[in-house]
């Protein structure tokens, strides 16, 4: 998972993650986590350490059907920094990391 000081984007060459793409409207979530000290030294304890609600989309799928059978486009892109439901997201394990898949529409917003 990435940190949450991190700001870039990672390049995916010949892995599950690059080659995965989500189907309609959903979108493939990084979750950020909580570093295990801070800044200081300290190590912090799992009790604190609780998961973040924020993540980055990896990637996302072609958009939704209208009533006439046309893609209407995401509004979410690759690199877009979210904050997100828990309840509503699907957990996937590509590479040996895990990610979250959720629908646009269970995304509460984008972070500018």
């Amino acid at each position: 998972m990435l940190s949450q000081t991190s700001s870039e984007i990672r390049t995916f060459a010949k892995s599950q993650v690059g080659s995965f793409r989500p189907l309609w409207d959903y979108c493939l979530i990084e979750r950020f986590t909580t570093p295990d000290q801070t800044n200081s030294g300290i190590f912090l304890p799992e009790s604190i350490k609780g998961k973040h609600n924020e993540g980055i989309v990896i990637s996302v799928g072609p958009g939704r059907r209208d009533k006439h059978g046309n893609y209407t486009p995401l509004t979410l892109k690759r690199g877009d920094r979210v904050y997100l439901q828990d309840w509503s997201a699907n957990e996937v394990k590509l590479d040996g990391k895990e990610y979250l898949l959720l629908r646009e529409e269970d995304i509460l917003g984008k972070l500018a």
